[in-house]
């Protein structure tokens, strides 16, 4: 068994925790940055292949290190995993790979430790939990009436259109981008598509001069303590007006509204209409807290960490790149500088 004393460890190696990295570093601390993967990088490298980011180049760089080439382009997944490399490369963090943590206690005295699946035990002053937005996937418990013939696959492990058997009708359930996406990827394959999408929600353009007001009026950065920031917080998030135009321009892709239920026979109901037996459902229905390794009773009875701008009323213990952690540019790439800027600096 391992044993690592540093003063700060931070669990995560995506957007969140390399900018908490960075500026533990510039700060002089001594800190270890562990990730349960192979390789830096590789949570968007294993994203479905049609992903882009949602902000141009220029408005999703983390500290210290602006994206190489065309700032006006959305990059790919691909390019996403290759920058985080890139980034943890250049600024040669310790970063420890291959440990996934399965269990975080306090130390006696002061402090927590930390074990991992690899049987490494490290022991710090502060953590700063950086596993991003929510980690475990959330399917309506509707789900379960389907019959066990009809195919089930959530968006966290969908990749392609291929991975979905048959050609017959697919259901897309969510009203976000990556449901807009997912749906139109399978559209493309000219099998019937029936989208399952709240059209009530809001579309919006996503362009360089949207995201120029979103920089310039400070929008991005409405704290959640604020009353627009509360505001905006419980307001459904819009999707990207060009996706939406996009699968509607399918022929074979059908909107039937918000869904509602499952039937035995394998379709699904939903407020406009009611799909017919389908072969396949991909359920973007998003995530879900799953903390159960963090021993330390800081959550709410949901389960969500409580905190205010990321530190918890556990001494020196921190967390980053929850949704609306302060602002609703906390689960973007280009806003998770300003939250590991304050919490390093405040925990």
């Amino acid at each position: 068994m391992n044993n690592n004393e540093v003063h700060t460890l931070v669990i995560g190696a995506g957007q969140a925790g390399l900018a908490a990295a960075y500026y533990l570093q510039q700060r002089g601390v001594d800190f270890v940055v562990l990730d349960e993967r192979a390789t830096v990088g590789e949570v968007w490298a294993t994203r479905f292949d049609a992903l882009r980011l949602f902000s141009p180049a220029w408005a999703s760089g983390l500290p210290g290190f602006p994206w190489p080439g065309s700032k006006l382009r959305y990059p790919s997944k691909d390019e996403a995993a290759a920058y985080l490399r890139n980034y943890a490369a250049h600024f040669r963090f310790p970063i420890h790979l291959g440990q996934r943590v399965i269990s975080l206690v306090p130390a006696i005295g002061s402090g927590y430790v930390v074990e991992t699946a690899a049987r490494a035990t490290y022991c710090a002053q502060h953590v700063i939990i950086s596993t991003g937005a929510y980690p475990a996937p959330k399917v309506p418990a509707f789900a379960a009436s389907l019959p066990k013939h009809v195919q089930q696959i959530h968006s966290s492990h969908y990749y392609r259109p291929s991975q979905i058997a048959g050609t017959g009708p697919v259901a897309v359930v969510g009203s976000g981008n990556s449901a807009l996406q997912i749906a139109a990827d399978l559209a493309s394959t000219a099998r019937p598509v029936y989208v399952a999408f709240d059209e009530n929600t809001k579309a919006l353009p996503n362009n360089q001069l949207i995201w120029a007001l979103l920089k310039s009026t400070g929008l991005l950065r409405l704290s959640r303590s604020n009353f627009l920031g509360r505001r905006m917080m419980h307001t459904p998030e819009p999707v990207v007006s060009g996706d939406l135009q996009r699968l509607r321009s399918y022929a074979n892709a059908k909107f039937v509204g918000r869904a509602t239920g499952a039937t035995p026979e394998g379709a699904l109901l939903a407020r406009r209409s009611t799909t017919p037996p389908l072969e396949a459902v991909v359920w973007a229905t998003g995530f879900q807290p799953a903390y159960d390794w963090v021993k330390l009773p800081i959550f709410d009875a949901t389960g969500i960490p409580r905190h205010q701008r990321g530190l918890t009323e556990a001494p020196g213990l921190a967390f980053l790149g929850l949704p609306w952690l302060d602002s609703r540019g906390s689960a973007l790439m280009g806003g998770a500088g300003a939250d590991a800027r304050f919490v390093v600096h405040n925990l």
